[in-house]
């Protein structure tokens, strides 16, 4: 027990080197795009930030969902914080999967680029859309008589956390279809992609229970965010598919004599006789 044990944790750091490999020759190549991928994530916060100093607290508009949806209140608030948390961590572990499972069909660098892609232009689209109309947020902190629903010059680091006026479309929907499509496309377990489906159905409802937003921010997401990824999907290259076998491998002249070798481990077999025991 104890050998087979030694066997195959060692096989698992073979396998484990050499995506480290793999994922450092692909993160050379495309470290452009992470990069502006995660500035642009920096410039979305600061633009949600800076039209909360534009925001005028007011009465609460009508909306169906609020109608329909019994209010959770400030103390259940957290319930659709918690789900977009899990949605959130349960894809980027996933992401990174590559580096400990035998079957794997994506490369971690490559699926982040195609992420980022996704987000920046989504929140790109958010950005315009919630500066040009600032309506008053029906979050209890954006409400009359709070004191964070106005801010005064840049100092209260609540603000960050306590936003209000990035109203239209919601950035936690944008996150998770994200999310989800792309897992419903490169991901291998169907009841998985249902689950996570129903999750962010789920997640849509809390929201508006919780009032952080108003219906129509959850419905303009849903059909903005799926339609951007189908579009930028369709133009973006296609990932290498590493379910079939094949294994694509950025090589470099210092790494070319090792292809075979990488393409064994990452497919899971070291090459030892001792695997075929």
């Amino acid at each position: 027990m104890s050998f087979y044990i030694g066997r195959e944790a060692s096989k698992l750091w073979k396998r484990f080197c050499a995506e480290i490999t793999t994922e450092i020759n692909l993160l050379a190549e495309n470290w452009k795009y992470i990069l502006g991928g995660l500035i642009c994530q920096y410039i979305h916060g600061l633009a949600a930030r800076g039209v909360h100093y534009f925001h005028r607290p007011g009465p609460t508009l009508q909306d169906v969902g609020f109608f329909l949806l019994p209010e959770l209140g400030q103390d259940r608030a957290y319930i659709s914080e918690t789900v977009f948390t899990f949605v959130f961590l349960s894809f980027v572990l996933w992401t990174f999967h590559p580096f400990i499972l035998k079957n794997k069909k994506i490369y971690t660098v490559l699926i982040w680029c195609r992420v980022l892609a996704f987000l920046v232009a989504c929140q790109f689209l958010r950005i315009i859309t919630f500066y040009s109309t600032q309506l008053p947020g029906p979050n209890y902190h954006c409400r009359e008589g709070s004191k964070l629903a106005r801010l005064p010059p840049p100092e209260i680091p609540k603000g960050v956390l306590y936003g209000c006026g990035d109203l239209i479309f919601s950035s936690h929907m944008i996150f998770s279809l994200v999310f989800v499509r792309t897992y419903h496309k490169y991901g291998t377990r169907s009841f998985v992609k249902q689950i996570a489906w129903l999750i962010v159905i789920i997640q849509s409802l809390l929201i508006v229970a919780s009032r952080k937003h108003y219906t129509v921010d959850v419905i303009v997401a849903w059909y903005t965010v799926n339609l951007v990824v189908f579009f930028i999907d369709k133009k973006l290259p296609e990932l290498p598919d590493r379910s079939s076998g094949t294994v694509f491998l950025p090589l470099t002249k210092d790494n070319r004599i090792n292809k075979e070798e990488n393409h064994k481990l990452l497919n899971g077999n070291s090459g030892d006789s001792a695997d075929w025991v």
